[in-house]
């Protein structure tokens, strides 16, 4: 990251106002949270991973600066799929102009578009499945259980996608993530395309046991007790990219404990910033301030909140730049 300092200086420099001033107040305040002992859960929403912020935010993590993520499952595969098959993704910079025809030819050509990428099918979906159907038949021949997560971290201790590699590996959070072993929250799995696999494999009895791979609930307990015993030591931040349940699920652990559980006891999340392109309108979580959050007994009214209204594939590896500076 030897680009870090100069990017800091960058925006020190020239983010004075608005949206770019939200964003230093943000950054200054992630650092003066870290520094000072606190522990970071960063909550990952969108296709983040095929914006390929691991260029980023795998340093974020070997820096101890993230200690702990909630993401959509399509951000805990599709870091994975860059990974093995980054060679093969077709860019469509004019994708605003794409006709219905268009799109369809993309389909003949099992390319899977996120806005200006296309994912493909074969060499990333395909490829990635025939490891980890491995995965999840051995655990179910035996009758153990693994997380998401835990499943994708097997895979890449393994070695046994090494020979894929078409990035550098230190480009790609989810080894950086399984280097430190970091506890990871999936909420909503089922909805991802890894998900969608699971459950065909399931109904063609390739898997007898469909509770193979654990659920939400217990990644709730389990994102309950990572807090519960970390809280001990350090004070929580929340860093959201986006909204959505990659968001609301793991916020919601704070009243949970206080009201479902009556542990008045356990701290609020002692830092938030969201960044979002969503604006505040009827009954959207995404767009919901922060203030709201404290009605909700998320927050408190002492807690360091920031909201940067703008593009997360430009704010997040800006802020993460700074932090890592500093």
């Amino acid at each position: 990251m030897n680009y870090a300092n100069d990017v800091k200086a960058f925006i020190k420099h020239h983010y004075r106002h608005f949206n770019s001033a939200a964003l230093v107040d943000a950054a200054e305040g992630y650092v003066t949270f870290v520094d000072g002992g606190g522990k970071m859960l960063l909550a990952m929403a969108g296709a983040m991973s095929t914006a390929e912020l691991g260029l980023s935010l795998a340093e974020m993590i070997r820096q101890d600066k993230i200690h702990a993520i909630s993401c959509t499952g399509a951000n805990l595969e599709e870091d994975i799929y860059n990974l093995v098959a980054h060679d093969h993704y077709v860019r469509i910079p004019n994708y605003r102009d794409l006709t219905p025809e268009d799109e369809h030819e993309l389909l003949s050509r099992h390319l899977n578009r996120v806005t200006d990428t296309c994912i493909p099918e074969e060499e990333a979906i395909r490829r990635i499945e025939a490891a980890i159907l491995d995965e999840w038949t051995a655990a179910d021949r035996t009758g153990e259980r693994y997380f998401p997560h835990e499943f994708l971290y097997r895979i890449l201790r393994s070695g046994k996608l090494e020979h894929y590699y078409q990035i550098d590996p230190k480009d790609s959070w989810m080894l950086a993530a399984a280097e430190k072993n970091l506890p990871i929250f999936v909420p909503g799995w089922e909805d991802s395309t890894s998900g969608n696999i699971y459950a065909s494999h399931c109904m063609r009895g390739d898997i007898k046991n469909v509770h193979t791979v654990r659920t939400g609930i217990e990644y709730m307990m389990a994102l309950t007790e990572w807090y519960t015993s970390t809280v001990q030591d350090s004070p929580i931040g929340f860093f959201q990219i986006g909204g959505g349940i990659a968001g609301d699920f793991p916020i919601c652990v704070v009243p949970m404990l206080r009201q479902d559980m009556e542990l008045e006891t356990i701290p609020l999340w002692a830092y938030f910033c969201q960044i979002s392109d969503s604006t505040t309108s009827y009954g959207s979580y995404s767009g919901a301030v922060p203030n709201e959050k404290i009605t909700w007994e998320k927050l408190d009214i002492t807690t360091p909140r920031f909201v940067v209204e703008s593009d997360a594939t430009i704010v997040a590896p800006l802020i993460f730049a700074y932090v890592l500076a500093s």
